[in-house]
């Protein structure tokens, strides 16, 4: 079931009305506990080690330590001697002492996540590695014409430390003809920027704050909610960096649960994607372990999570007592010690929530990651990239009873280490196809075979799309050739007639 938080807006009272002459739906708004649960699932280990050391500073009533679940005993005990337990009213409005603000709007526009994209190798990394370092790398990768290299890195050198590209393509088109004496059109500079804007952090080379949150949305929108965000952000961004959710609601026809789901989609995107690379990369780092090791023993893969720099936690015993003794002396309650019995009993329960949500990370990462392994065991006893099979988020879903938007955030920003290299959990995902027995394939697969094709062509005389998509036809690949050109891009390699050597 999807969970919908809540929010008050100065027009939620007419979304309300509106709401009323529509059927009636049943709806479910996010605890505490679930929120907290959302935050630390999609951090890295290294966020979540820093969230860990911050939680700790900030609240006394948790501590390293094997939990000994001194909390339970220490109620158990209050229960016998037949103390009077604090109401379920005060309870509740305790548990939602740390998070009364999260039932508000969040604000979007100014508002700075931590980057869910940014990359992590066991591999050695200079302290000085910038952002701008990080989207070269990645160039490099990509297999381009050294005149399209040197004009994407042009292209890089114009983005901000906030991931922003800051000038306009035919100011950048008239800078290089200025400078270089290269005349390029705006039309392949847009080509290039495309390419660029498919690096990670995802989000890196818009114009605008609309564009940035579009760019992260499309590589989600498998997702039904991120696809009601994307519309919310292409096609209503005025009314919603407004707050004008009515209007919203009834430009796109949507239900208020659908509208809230959305907007919860929104407030999990990053609007600097930029600064949060460079706010990770600051720090003194010398190593980035993967979240998962995969070992093979005589056929048989073993799964492990690597949180040996999470300590463990438990409820400090100390303030467990205080809490036994404040209840048990009734006969000298004062107004102070009613205050000091509710600040106690708020800090014990932030710390169960914070533990609790420990442990459901944990649990959702192994699961998730158990069935990836399960999916794509060919590949983890081969290591053969050919025998990866066409994946999706739906798939891992169904098979460990998650959320398609939990196996998102799961999967982000999470590596595996095997026995043949280091692996970013979102590689083992990918489109399938059908080939002429029926055969479902990875549109990787394709991809490899396209690059084969490009790479042994007569460069005289390359291969335009309908050689290609030719060519995979007589291979039993039937794919159009707009596919082949969506594929070819990805890849980075550029229409046949830039190929050519004269």
């Amino acid at each position: 079931m999807r969970y919908l938080r809540s929010w008050n807006t100065p027009n939620s009272g007419i979304m309300l009305k509106q709401g009323q002459k529509l059927q009636q739906q049943q709806r479910q708004t996010l605890s505490p506990q679930q929120i907290l649960s959302i935050r630390l699932l999609e951090l890295s280990e290294i966020e979540l080690e820093e969230q860990i050391k911050q939680e700790l500073i900030d609240n006394p009533a948790l501590e390293e330590g094997e939990d000994i679940s001194s909390q339970e005993e220490g109620m158990d005990s209050m229960g016998e001697e037949g103390e009077e337990p604090l109401s379920k009213e005060s309870t509740e409005e305790l548990m939602m002492g740390d998070y009364s603000n999260d039932d508000d709007v969040p604000a979007y526009l100014d508002r700075e996540l931590p980057d869910i994209n940014a990359p992590r190798e066991e591999i050695p990394i200079a302290g000085g590695t910038t952002f701008h370092d990080y989207l070269l790398e990645q160039l490099r990768l990509r297999n381009l014409p050294e005149e399209d290299r040197q004009i994407a890195e042009y292209i890089i050198g114009n983005i901000d430390d906030n991931g922003y590209l800051q000038r306009t393509l035919p100011a950048i088109s008239d800078d290089l003809i200025f400078q270089t004496g290269i005349d390029v059109p705006v039309e392949r500079l847009e080509k290039l920027l495309r390419i660029i804007q498919d690096f990670d952090p995802a989000g890196v080379g818009a114009s605008t704050l609309q564009e940035c949150l579009r760019l992260q949305l499309e590589r989600m929108r498998e997702n039904s909610s991120a696809q009601i965000a994307y519309d919310i952000v292409d096609k209503a961004f005025e009314p919603f960096s407004k707050r004008h959710y009515e209007k919203i609601q009834r430009q796109l026809n949507l239900s208020e649960s659908e509208l809230k789901t959305a907007i919860q989609e929104i407030s999990q995107l990053n609007p600097k994607p930029g600064s949060s690379w460079n706010d990770l990369f600051t720090e003194s780092l010398t190593h980035i372990n993967p979240d998962f090791t995969v070992d093979e023993n005589e056929g048989e893969l073993i799964l492990s999570l690597n949180n040996s720099n999470i300590p463990q936690l438990r409820i400090s015993r100390n303030y467990n007592e205080m809490l036994s003794d404040y209840m048990g002396n009734k006969a000298n309650q004062t107004r102070e010690k009613r205050d000091a019995l509710l600040f106690i009993k708020q800090k014990i329960d932030t710390a169960q929530s914070f533990i609790n949500a420990i442990q459901q990370r944990q649990q959702t990462l192994i699961s998730t990651m158990q069935a990836i392994l399960n999916w794509q065991r060919e590949f983890f006893l081969s290591g053969d990239e050919s025998r990866l099979r066409p994946l999706i988020l739906r798939d891992i879903a169904e098979q460990t009873g998650y959320d398609i938007s939990t196996i998102s955030r799961a999967t982000s920003n999470k590596y595996v280490q095997t026995p043949f290299g280091i692996y970013p959990l979102k590689y083992f995902f990918s489109e399938s196809m059908q080939n002429d027995a029926g055969e479902e394939i990875s549109a990787r697969e394709i991809k490899r075979i396209l690059q084969e094709y490009i790479g042994n062509e007569d460069k005289h005389a390359p291969l335009t799309d309908d050689k290609l998509c030719d060519l995979l036809k007589e291979k039993g690949y039937a794919i159009a050739r707009r596919t082949v050109a969506k594929y070819r891009e990805q890849l980075g390699v550029p229409v046949a007639r830039l190929r050519k050597i004269i």
